[in-house]
C-alpha cells in the first residue's frame, strides 16, 4: 500500500482542483480496436502512465498523439506511484494504460488504481479491449458463470492444487499462459480434467489469430512442440464435485417440495438436480414418503 498522507490531505482539501485517473484500455493486437473515447482521452489528459513507455510510445505515435509518458512499473515502483499521485494532487489528469488490454487485469496497473482510490482521487474506467472476454466468447463455452484466474503458480504442486480447485468449481475457467508453459498446463489438464472441452485462443485479434478447440490432448497435438504467441486458455465447467448428502437429508428435501405442492416425481427430479445427486439415490431415500403430505 502506498501511504501518502500529505497527498491524501491535499486531495481532500481541494477535491475540486484534484486531477482524475482515467483507466484506458488499449488494443490487444489490432490497433483498429481502440475506441474513439480512449483516443479522445489520450489527447486531453496531461500525462500518460504506462506499463512500458516504449510500447505506449509506439501506440501514441501511430495515432499522432504527443504526451509526456511515465512508467509505473520500473525500479522503485512505490516512489513511481507516489510521484503519479502527486501529479493528481496538483490537478493534472492522467491516463493509465497497459501494454495491451484493460489495465488492472494481470498487470501492475491495479496497484496504482488501488493507491489512487485509497488516497481519495476520482478514477474513471473506460470500456474497451480485453483478452479475457474475447477468448471466453470465442470459446463457445458457457459464459453465464466463469472464473478468471490469470496466470497459475509456476511451482508444479501449487499449480495442480489450484487447477484441481478451479476445475471443481462448476464454472467455466479462463487462464493466461505463456507459450513455453502451455504444453505443461495442457498435460496437467489432461491428467486432472480428463476429456472435458478446452479452448486455446492464440494471438487474438492479430494476423495469425487461432482458436483451437478440443480435449487437452487434442490441442497438444495441434500446437506441436514449439507453440508461439500470447495464449488464453478457456476450460469447460464440467460437473461440480458431489457433496456428501445423507438419505435423511435427501428425504427432507423431497418432503419440502411435496409440501409446496410439487408432485413426488418432480420433487425427486428437482432434489437430484439441485443437490447434484443421482436420481436413483434420491428415489431410494424418498420411498417411504407419501405422494401428498
Amino acid at each position: 500500500m502506498v501511504e501518502a498522507r500529505s497527498i491524501r490531505g491535499r486531495a481532500m482539501r481541494s477535491r475540486e482542483n484534484a486531477g482524475r485517473l482515467y483507466v484506458c484500455p488499449t488494443p490487444i493486437g489490432n490497433l483498429e480496436d481502440i475506441t474513439i473515447r480512449v483516443l479522445r482521452m489520450l489527447r486531453e489528459v496531461d500525462l500518460v502512465a504506462a506499463e512500458d513507455t516504449r510500447v505506449t510510445g509506439k501506440l501514441l505515435t501511430h495515432f499522432d498523439i504527443s504526451k509526456p509518458l511515465v512508467s509505473y512499473r520500473e525500479y522503485g515502483e512505490e516512489r513511481r506511484i507516489e510521484g503519479i499521485l502527486s501529479e493528481l494532487a496538483s490537478g493534472r489528469s492522467i491516463a493509465l494504460v497497459s501494454d495491451a488490454g484493460t489495465p488492472g487485469l494481470s498487470d501492475p496497473g491495479h496497484k496504482l488504481i488501488k493507491a489512487a482510490i485509497e488516497n481519495g482521487f476520482e478514477i474513471e474506467v473506460l470500456p474497451g479491449p480485453s483478452a479475457v472476454i474475447t477468448a471466453l466468447v470465442a470459446s463457445g463455452l458457457p459464459t453465464d458463470s466463469f472464473v478468471y484466474q490469470g496466470f497459475l503458480p509456476r511451482k508444479s504442486g501449487e499449480r495442480r492444487r489450484l487447477l484441481t480447485e478451479l476445475l471443481e468449481s462448476g464454472r467455466t475457467v479462463v487462464l493466461y499462459e505463456a507459450p513455453h508453459r502451455i504444453l505443461a498446463l495442457l498435460k496437467e489438464l489432461s491428467d486432472i480434467g480428463g476429456e472435458r472441452r478446452v479452448v486455446v485462443a492464440r494471438e487474438l485479434t492479430k494476423r495469425f489469430e487461432e482458436v483451437i478447440r478440443g480435449s487437452a490432448q487434442e490441442i497438444i497435438e495441434r500446437l506441436g512442440e514449439r507453440p508461439r504467441g500470447e495464449m488464453v486458455v478457456v476450460i469447460d465447467r464440467g460437473k461440480p464435485r458431489r457433496k456428501e448428502v445423507t438419505p435423511d437429508e435427501l428425504a427432507t428435501e423431497v418432503e419440502r417440495f411435496i409440501r409446496a405442492g410439487v408432485s413426488k416425481k418432480d420433487a425427486i427430479s428437482r432434489v437430484s438436480k439441485n443437490l447434484n445427486q443421482p436420481k436413483r439415490a434420491v428415489y431410494e431415500a424418498a420411498k417411504g414418503i407419501k405422494a401428498k403430505l
